[in-house]
């Protein structure tokens, strides 16, 4: 079986708080690809509470986003529906990386022949390397891969710069 996780492809890091022309761009593609996709989906949620600001993360980035039960804490619509269609999983994390998402992963792999494990979302500079390392470390025989067009950085370099540290760690970019 292949896993597809989609990484925080919520409001607030499409055209929120902390929007980007380029996480706007791949929508079209992560819908593609979601409702192609032939195997398990998997979602996941940056979930904060109204304390944000007052955690570790939120005194070093202090832009309230993605709290918990808010317009931006959602899945963009379209992202939502293609989610919806293919019966996603979805686990909300309250950081960069999921432990929850490699344990998950990691116990379907227990029960099922886990072949190949493909990351897309947001943003790639910071969820998408945290949670593709996480992955790789739960489950380092299994070949993960991330596809760049399905992916967006805080800014290109950025993004370039997470797609080139993934490789340095085996992780398959296309």
């Amino acid at each position: 079986m292949k896993v597809l996780a989609v990484i925080d492809m919520q409001n607030d890091f499409i055209d929120g708080s902390l929007g980007t022309e380029e996480a706007v761009a791949i929508v079209p593609e992560v819908v593609k690809k979601i409702r192609e996709f032939d195997g398990k989906v998997i979602a996941t949620r940056d979930t904060h509470g109204e304390n944000y600001l007052d955690s570790a993360e939120g005194k070093k980035l202090p832009v309230v986003h993605c709290v918990e039960g808010t317009e931006g804490w959602k899945i963009q619509a379209e992202v939502e529906e293609a989610l919806e269609g293919r019966g996603a999983v979805k686990i909300d994390k309250p950081t960069f990386g999921s432990v929850e998402l490699g344990k998950y992963v990691r116990d379907l792999s227990r029960t099922e022949d886990v072949e190949g494990i493909t990351v897309i979302g947001l943003c790639t500079d910071i969820c998408v390397i945290s949670n593709a390392l996480l992955l790789k470390a739960y489950l380092p025989e299994v070949p993960i891969r991330v596809e760049a067009e399905c992916c967006a950085g805080v800014t290109p370099e950025s993004h370039r710069q997470a797609l080139e540290a993934m490789k340095m760690c085996q992780i398959e970019i296309v």
